[in-house]
């Protein structure tokens, strides 16, 4: 379920009252960086996007 960040604490209340839900987790994406450094690119990759289809 996505939402704003400020309204997760209630949406997350709101979701754990139900009787069918067992756990409820908030994602930790916006806090993860996502920049990786010294990754190095795919040959087959680099090749597929050379071919200008």
């Amino acid at each position: 379920l996505y939402c704003n960040l400020d309204e997760t604490e209630e949406i997350m209340a709101k979701i754990s009252a139900f009787s069918f839900v067992k756990k409820v987790e908030p994602s930790y994406k916006p806090f993860l960086k996502l920049e990786f450094e010294n990754s190095k690119p795919d040959k087959a990759k680099e090749y597929d996007y050379k071919m200008g289809i």
